[in-house]
């Protein structure tokens, strides 16, 4: 007989008990179109991979394949991203290069980060990709009440919908720890194909080295593949898909920032001097 793990035992019902508003949540539940949310983005099990559909993400029975995913996740994530959650998304902000025009956000669930990268670059178009038609519904919801002009898709990010060299950015923002290893080395592989030439990449997660020291904190929540996450190496994965300039940083000991970037082309600086003579030879005799 196995035991329930100590977030469905004790911190689930303590969140919903004490910390998440229930009276905001209601009235955000009755502000939503729903129905036309499902409908723009879909929602048939059969376009969900069993990794994603079969997984209790965060301890939820249905993962985020639920409208209670939806409405929670904000709450419960707000105070479980120490020291504060607008801090640890911002150190991804800060690590962007340059002023990117076109920008995605892999698995952008309810919108938290990618309506952070709109306000940071409001000329740029951003979109955000996820599985779940229910988060998307949320963050579609919440970008217009926000007065913010995003894209939002349903899609997987191991296989996007998206042509080759779309976007000068790619982001994930705690998403890693919520896929397979096999599926995470897809998906940089995409995002890799997604790249223009010289493009960047930002993965903001938990701190591998300090998942793989404090087992512990692998096993407070249900998720199936974090101390999967813990043992593999982002750099690692980086490099497998043809990424160059990796590099880690730690983020308030417990969070990390992985940022990469597609190797530009080598462009040839050989120049040919209009006073070159070419006669004598034999090209074109």
């Amino acid at each position: 007989m196995t035991s329930k793990p100590l977030w469905e035992t004790l911190l689930q019902p303590f969140f919903q008990t004490f910390l998440i508003d229930q009276e905001e949540i209601g009235i955000l539940k009755a502000e939503i179109d729903w129905p036309g949310g499902l409908a723009d983005f879909g929602a048939g099990e059969n376009q969900y991979p069993d990794y994603y559909s079969g997984s209790n993400f965060h301890g939820i029975e249905g993962g985020y394949l639920t409208q209670s995913a939806a409405l929670t996740y904000d709450p419960i994530t707000r105070y479980v991203l120490p020291p504060n959650e607008d801090w640890v998304r911002q150190g991804l902000i800060d690590r962007i290069g340059g002023a990117p025009r076109r920008i995605l956000d892999l698995g952008c669930g309810t919108g938290t980060q990618t309506r952070m990268l709109k306000r940071a670059f409001p000329q740029a178009e951003v979109t955000g990709l996820d599985l779940s038609p229910y988060m998307l519904t949320f963050a579609r919801h919440q970008a217009r009440r926000q007065g913010l002009s995003l894209q939002w898709r349903q899609g997987r990010a191991e296989k996007t919908p998206f042509g080759a060299e779309s976007f000068d950015l790619i982001t994930a923002a705690l998403l890693f720890h919520e896929t397979p290893p096999p599926i995470t080395e897809a998906i940089l592989k995409e995002a890799f194909r997604l790249l223009k030439p010289g493009g960047q990449i930002l993965i903001l997660d938990g701190n591998q080295q300090t998942l793989r020291r404090s087992a512990w904190l692998t096993r407070i929540f249900e998720e199936p593949y974090i101390q999967d996450y813990a043992q593999g190496d982002l750099l690692c994965w980086l490099r497998n898909a043809r990424f160059e300039a990796a590099a880690t940083h730690n983020h308030w000991q417990i969070h990390q920032v992985t940022e990469a970037r597609k190797p530009s082309p080598i462009v040839s600086t050989l120049e040919f001097s209009p006073d070159v003579s070419w006669a004598g030879s034999s090209l074109g005799a």
